[in-house]
């Protein structure tokens, strides 16, 4: 079954002047790649892998383009230009993407990015966007502490960063487990530090455990070798001048000096950190 928004890998049936058709469906029939897309190496026979969409005619056509995202995905998109019946986003593709007023939190403006969900409409079949998240967000029943996820900056709150996580669930950042500077749109990997009942996520941008402090502990020793064998903060040392010389948290720096000081490789005193002769 062909599936649209979404990549399919289809047979080559036949060249003609517009481009070369594709073995659709019942649904579908025959599926149009345009001449544009068509290279040498298209045979009769030869299987592709082609994005499946509607073009401005409302037609099903097949494209060789990458898009920024497919049905069931969320993604930061521009907008391109508005007109009376709403607003159409920059998506990659030669066609823009719908977002119909109905489906905006606010009115969208051109040239200003939005988080989008991106969906078939089931009464139209028209693929289409609509800013209103939530609805397509799941709670998550099961998470491993430390586990690694792939997050989506969502948007800006009191507490630090709405973010969408691995697709499909909500995920908090804090601020106080921010150490760089983070924008709506943004994607980057994270770690799950709690799951919440409601099934929501709240998430470091640090990995956890025994392995990050060893990681960050040979950091901290590099950076002493390079630094004249001295580094003026120690433990007691406020937060934000750790987060901003090693974009890590204190307990961070904290466990990684205690590691550091057992092995005998550093000397704490008033004034900072050293080496150990």
């Amino acid at each position: 079954m062909i599936k649209l928004g979404d990549y399919n890998t289809l047979k080559v049936l036949r060249h003609t002047d517009p481009g070369i058709y594709l073995e659709g469906d019942e649904r579908t029939g025959d599926i149009l790649l345009p001449k544009r897309y068509v290279t040498p190496q298209m045979h009769v026979g030869d299987e592709l892998q082609v994005f499946v969409y509607l073009d401005q005619d409302e037609r099903i056509i097949a494209t060789t383009e990458t898009p920024l995202a497919r049905v069931g995905e969320f993604a930061c998109l521009e907008v391109a230009w508005t007109n009376q019946y709403g607003a159409f986003l920059s998506w990659g593709l030669l066609k823009d993407l719908f977002c119909p007023f109905r489906e905006q939190k606010q009115r969208m403006q051109r040239g200003k990015r939005y988080i989008v969900y991106v969906k078939e409409d089931e009464a139209s079949h028209r693929l289409m966007a609509t800013a209103k998240v939530e609805k397509y967000l799941t709670p998550l029943e099961a998470g491993t502490h430390g586990q690694a996820v792939d997050c989506l900056v969502w948007q800006k709150t009191d507490l630090g960063f709405k973010v969408i996580v691995d697709n499909r669930h909500q995920g908090q950042l804090y601020d106080n487990q921010l150490f760089q500077p983070l924008h709506s749109g943004d994607r980057l990997t994270a770690y799950i530090d709690h799951v919440r009942q409601d099934g929501k996520i709240d998430l470091t941008l640090q990995p956890t455990g025994r392995q990050h402090t060893l990681d960050f502990a040979e950091v901290l020793l590099r950076y002493l070798y390079e630094n004249g064998g001295r580094c003026n903060l120690t433990d007691r040392s406020a937060p934000e001048l750790i987060a901003d010389r090693f974009q890590v948290s204190k307990k961070t720096f904290k466990k990684a000096v205690g590691d550091l000081y057992r092995r005998r490789l550093i000397l704490i005193d008033d004034d900072g950190l050293r080496l150990v002769p």
